[in-house]
């Protein structure tokens, strides 16, 4: 799977979403702010780790992928929420490269800030990358069929 840039999804995203978009990650930032000044710096800062546009963001892919979906004759319900779980997935993944970031920085920070940096978007790179790596290698996939989809439900209603 190669990872690449798709400028017409520009094209199909609405007016609206984008107005959509920086509400729920104003909102998102802004509660991040509430918490840092009742809990402090360390607890704001872990809300800021949540990116604030993926509240918006997996909302909006679900409704894309259904709409396309849709505008091809099918129920794209389904297809709409297994996009903004594959979506949630990436973050997921995308946070443990975050946790490598706040690490290595905090051990860095202390003999070169730009250093720290460097080191630290490195370090989320690679810790980022090995976690995408690691779970398109090891994953298992299960198949869950409901009874009657199965082929022996299948014959079964075949028969007279």
């Amino acid at each position: 799977m190669l990872v690449k840039m798709s400028p017409s999804a520009l094209k199909r995203t609405r007016w609206y979403e984008y107005g959509i978009r920086f509400v729920l990650g104003g909102l998102a930032t802004m509660l991040a702010g509430v918490m840092g000044a009742r809990f402090g710096a360390a607890i704001g800062g872990l809300f800021l780790a949540l990116p604030a546009i993926f509240c918006a963001s997996a909302t909006l892919i679900e409704s894309h992928e259904r709409r396309a979906k849709e505008k091809a004759g099918f129920n794209g319900r389904r297809r709409g929420q297994e996009a903004a779980a594959l979506d949630a997935a990436g973050a997921a993944l995308g946070s443990i490269g975050l946790v490598a970031f706040a690490a290595v920085f905090y051990v860095t920070v202390s003999v070169s800030s730009a250093a720290a940096f460097a080191a630290a978007i490195l370090a989320w790179v690679v810790v980022s990358v090995s976690a995408w790596w690691s779970t398109r290698k090891f994953r298992t996939v299960s198949h869950h069929l409901s009874p009657a989809a199965s082929p022996r439900s299948a014959h079964r209603r075949s028969v007279p």
